[in-house]
């Protein structure tokens, strides 16, 4: 019976190992190669293992990892670069379709394969020209491969989380690797529990290191030393407590303090993050370290979270609260480095592999397409120059079916772009393969300095993925994701806001106005403010609370810290919240004038939404929100630059700037005309007839004439610069209505009735004419007066301008000194008026008695005609 069964197992054991090796056992071994043994290298899928050469025609895979593809196939090339690698070539028969957990099997190369022809030993995907891994053989004649990824040990520590080490005793040191499926804003943190601490404060005292990712995607590991169960937080004396680097802990100079952690590699693939680090086991620092025994069994502990990128108060990516349950986000366990352990079996397989970024087109805002060196290309091998759409390497496209999208190509006289069914590009025709081509060819390139503009509509026929690419090289490009419908199709109106980092959607009602805002970049939070900074500002805040649920919610912020953003209870409606992949999108509808009472002093009853005024939009991104007890760790570490003025009901939108200088000329010619010609024509006539012949009627005429020619042109040079006449504020509003009172005036003087003779009987169509032009004239100057105040006013909402407050002021003191002007000059008019009724003086400051007898100053009939022709605006007040 124990026969059989050995004799079963060696079977197994060699249909195992042996299954794919010559059956005839015919294969030499005189290849260099034979006996060589290397570690793959992990490109994507998670894939990692050990390769061995085991004679001329086959080589065997042991501890063989890899999540599955479409049609996976072991490929060779004769070199490494970018145009040899993709041109290579399927060396075995054995397909790789499968998921493999800590496999070992024997490969066999093609009769016409010898080892000769390989140089690059792929795990290749063949419909995407995917490199999952490979090995470079001619690298090991001379040199052991050691890869970052591989380890001789590992643990699972939650489901989502595993540490591999491996010992390196000679030189006092252990090798690191932390591997989570988690988000990419989150931290991964490891280390070991002070030995003096209970088991009820099992991390006070602590010694971890924090990994993770910058927000440019490269990793990071700090040293930290846990002195509370909170985040890190400066006291009143300028000491530290809570989870810290060590450094801040000696003043943030970290004189003295040395990072006992050492960053080897990390990288982030299939939505899974891993990170290799070394530090000491003996030789640290005693006060914030503690010495790892190699040979005792030591508690280690470990949690996972969201990390805090720096901001102005710390320099450092800080670890929030990790929340969750234990052994989930969070734990501990007795760990002896130094027995061998191995219980992760398999690939770790992320719920959400796509950890490209995604650019979500809108019909009216145009993707900018350019190119530039490969970072972190989707789909590697790439070559060393790929596309990018919006300064972002190679994104995930995303266009909604009968919505037009427009490109505006500035990628090079090189690169051509064209939207296409071939996942590879480059023009499948010259592969002897077919594809088809839905926009762009041989005519869509451009520079910078001449772009080119593509117009593309996918509709119901496209299919749900296709590709862009170039059209002259190969994996330039990456995935289109067409889609049925989205926010373009919901709202009436969209803008990208400052950086083009958030798009604003909205669409407006009689009562109400509906607004959504999606963010371009992953983050934890979302907020948009109205107002010209975070100060004073109205915010809306989508973020997702501890049960994972997406909430809007609204603030009044008066102040930089976290003291001053109160929460509001604005009567928002319709609201939702989503995330996908990192991106935050954020919906609701709020009333145009908030639901309060005449005595209601509450911040939010003063947010009032008016349409004709343009509406200052802000944005902001951070790691982490709260719905009570905000703190510095939710501050901002991503904010726009500057607000951006929406136009609501023209459906666009312009950056906030300086006053355009057409428009300050608009602003001094109106005020020459309203507060210095016009009303200088007024009391000309009014208190100048004394003046010699008929000078007082000519400077009345020509101070009209000047100030009326004056405002046109000011008109022009508004309707110019802002390209339209929009009837819209309450100061175009002033402004029509004063410039049409200023127009009738000269019509009037046209057919202004002959004055009567002295002594004859004024007549009934003089005295109605006179009263007309009086009142006429004085209403004139009241709505321009207005029209000068509001404007000011809208040059404060329009421009947001600091010294708008000092010219209202200026504007305020020169009338007050024309008003007490013209009650001196009034005075003195009835003080000579009386004077001369009682005969005390011979000459009176405006005898209009006098200038009767003449005829408005004119000693003929045909004299007098001529000046009714002539007169422009006001006649004079008092006759």
């Amino acid at each position: 019976m124990l026969l059989h069964k050995s004799i079963l197992v060696a079977f197994l054991f060699n249909l195992l190992f042996f299954g794919y090796a010559d059956p005839d056992g015919n294969c030499d071994r005189t290849s260099n190669l034979v006996d060589l043994e290397s570690e793959f290298k992990m490109v994507q899928h998670q894939l990692r293992g050990y390769v061995k050469i085991l004679d001329d025609c086959s080589f065997r895979v042991s501890q063989f990892d890899m999540l599955s593809g479409s049609d996976v196939h072991w490929w060779g090339a004769i070199a490494s670069d970018f145009d040899n690698f993709t041109g290579g070539f399927i060396v075995s028969d054995h397909k790789l379709n499968d998921t493999y957990k800590n496999a070992s099997f024997v490969v066999r190369l093609m009769k016409n394969v010898s080892w000769d022809m390989i140089d690059v030993l792929a795990v290749w995907d063949l419909p995407t020209a995917s490199d999952f891994g490979h090995v470079l053989l001619r690298e090991l004649v001379n040199t052991t491969s050691l890869e970052p990824t591989m380890f001789e040990n590992c643990k699972v520590l939650s489901k989502n989380l595993r540490v591999r080490w491996t010992l390196n005793i000679m030189e006092d040191f252990i090798d690191i690797g932390l591997e989570a499926a988690t988000g990419i804003m989150n931290y991964m943190a490891f280390g070991w529990k002070n030995p003096n601490s209970t088991d009820s404060d099992i991390m006070i005292g602590a010694d971890v290191a924090v990994t993770g990712f910058k927000e440019d995607g490269l990793p990071f590991v700090d040293d930290f030393y846990i002195t509370k169960y909170s985040e890190c937080v400066k006291k009143s004396d300028g000491s530290v407590e809570g989870v810290c680097p060590d450094s801040v802990y000696e003043g943030g100079n970290g004189v003295g303090v040395e990072n006992n952690t050492n960053l080897i590699y990390g990288h982030r693939k299939d939505g899974v993050s891993f990170i290799r680090y070394q530090r000491p086991l003996i030789k640290v620092n005693k006060k914030y370290d503690h010495p790892v025994n190699r040979t005792a069994n030591m508690t280690v502990i470990w949690a996972m979270g969201l990390i805090k990128p720096p901001d102005s108060i710390w320099p450092y990516y800080l670890p929030q609260t990790h929340g969750g349950t234990p052994f989930e986000n969070y734990g501990y366990l007795v760990l002896n480095v130094s027995q061998h352990s191995n219980d992760c079996l398999g690939p770790m397989d992320a719920e959400d592999k796509e950890d490209q970024d995604i650019i979500i087109a809108d019909a009216k805002v145009p993707l900018v397409v350019s190119s530039a060196p490969a970072l972190h290309y989707p789909n590697p091998p790439n070559p060393e120059k790929v596309l990018y759409i919006n300064k972002k390497e190679a994104p995930v496209l995303r266009v909604e079916r009968g919505v037009p999208v427009t490109f505006s190509i500035q990628a090079g006289h090189d690169v051509a772009l064209y939207i296409t069914s071939d996942p590879i590009g480059g023009n499948a025709t010259l592969r002897n393969l077919t594809e088809t081509i839905y926009a762009g060819g041989p005519e869509a390139e451009g520079v910078q300095a001449s772009p080119t503009e593509l117009i593309w509509a996918p509709d119901r026929n496209t299919p749900d993925r296709i590709y862009y690419h170039s059209l002259y090289e190969q994996k330039m490009g990456w995935r289109v994701e067409v889609v049925d419908g989205g926010l373009s199709d919901m709202y009436n109106n969209s803008v990208v806001l400052d950086d083009q980092q958030v798009s604003f959607f909205w669409t407006l009602s009689k009562d109400s106005i509906s607004m959504a805002a999606r963010a371009e970049k992953k983050s934890g939070y979302l907020a948009i403010g109205f107002g010209t900074g975070m100060v004073k500002s109205y915010a809306y805040v989508g973020w997702f609370d501890d049960n994972g649920v997406g909430r809007v919610d609204t603030y009044w912020i008066d102040g930089k810290d976290a003291s001053s953003i109160h929460q509001t209870t604005e009567n928002l409606t319709y609201v939702r919240c989503k995330t996908e992949n990192g991106i935050i999108t954020m919906e609701f509808t709020r009333p145009l004038h908030p639901s309060c009472s005449s005595h209601d002093t509450r911040p939010e009853c003063k947010n009032i939404i008016d349409p004709t005024t343009p509406l200052k939009v802000i944005w902001a991104m951070g790691a982490t929100w709260s719905n009570e007890h905000l703190s510095d760790r939710n501050m901002h570490s991503l904010m726009s630059s500057r607000p951006i003025r929406v136009l609501l009901m023209r459906g666009s939108a312009e950056a906030e700037q300086d006053l355009l200088p057409v428009l300050a000329v608009h602003g001094v010619m109106m005020f020459l005309a309203w507060g210095v010609l016009l009303p200088g024509g007024i009391l000309a006539a009014r208190y100048a007839k004394h003046l010699k012949g008929d000078l007082w009627f000519r400077i009345h005429v020509y101070l009209q004439y000047s100030g009326l020619t004056i405002i046109l042109l000011a008109l022009l040079f508004a309707v110019g610069e802002l390209r339209g006449f929009y009837v819209s504020s309450l100061h175009v509003k002033f402004g029509i209505a004063a410039i049409l009172l200023a127009c009738i005036q000269p019509v009037n003087a046209y057919i202004r009735p002959q004055k009567s003779a002295n002594g004859e009987h004024v007549t009934s169509n003089r005295i109605i004419w006179e009263y007309f032009h009086i009142n006429v004239g004085r209403s004139a100057i009241i709505v321009g007066i207005a029209a000068l105040f509001t404007g000011m006013k809208h040059l404060g909402d329009r421009y947001g301008a600091e010294n708008i407050h000092g010219l209202n002021w200026a504007l305020v003191i020169w009338f007050i000194i024309c008003a007490l002007m013209v009650a001196y000059l009034e005075y003195r008019e009835k003080q000579i008026a009386r004077n001369h009724i009682f005969g005390r003086s011979n000459w009176v400051f405006g005898n209009l008695e006098a200038e009767d007898s003449l005829d408005l100053l004119s000693p003929s009939r045909v004299a007098a005609q001529a000046e009714s022709r002539m007169e422009v605006q006001l006649e004079p007040l008092n006759r």
